[in-house]
């Protein structure tokens, strides 16, 4: 059953905000913030859900600063367990994108491996490995994912990346 917020509109608010973001331009900057502001005003005062959309704008406009502390105001707030997950990643990467490496690596170190966005996870981290010196264990990590997916030369490319010298 729908509320009345969604019977006016015809969509729910979630496939109303997925709308928006298929034609979200970061060209447009006061057009994005007036649409989302529509859409985030049926939305209750705290609502983890809201802070996750705005963070995501400010975060697509590359004003990852605003979009960190509403990142970890969603996750702090109880987001459902998809938006979590994209939270997560993207929270990581704004803290990437402003030098706060230990940070990120530690967020995406608690991702578990069989969660439907581990390898996403675990990209960033090789990315986050590489910023912070250490190459090898990003390689390393980026093989070992990679292997499973090259049927002929798999084998060989896992016992590679094992064979790789660790970073100091």
């Amino acid at each position: 059953m729908t509320d009345d917020a969604d019977q006016r509109h015809g969509d729910s608010w979630d496939e109303r905000i997925a709308a928006f973001w298929k034609v979200a331009d970061d060209e447009r900057p006061d057009a994005m913030w007036a649409a989302l502001d529509v859409l985030l005003a049926e939305r209750p005062t705290a609502d983890a859900a809201a802070a996750f959309e705005r963070a995501s704008l400010h975060d697509m406009l590359g004003e990852e600063h605003a979009a960190i502390p509403l990142y970890q105001a969603a996750m702090d707030g109880g987001l459902d367990a998809e938006r979590q997950g994209y939270a997560t990643i993207q929270l990581a990467s704004s803290l990437r994108n402003v030098g706060r490496l230990d940070e990120e690596r530690a967020l995406l170190e608690s991702v578990r491996s069989d969660d439907s966005l581990g390898a996403a996870a675990r990209s960033f981290l090789a990315l986050t490995l590489h910023d912070l010196g250490q190459s090898g264990e990003a390689l390393r990590l980026v093989l070992t994912d990679h292997a499973p997916h090259v049927p002929l030369y798999g084998r060989a490319l896992a016992e590679y990346a094992a064979l790789l010298p660790g970073d100091q």
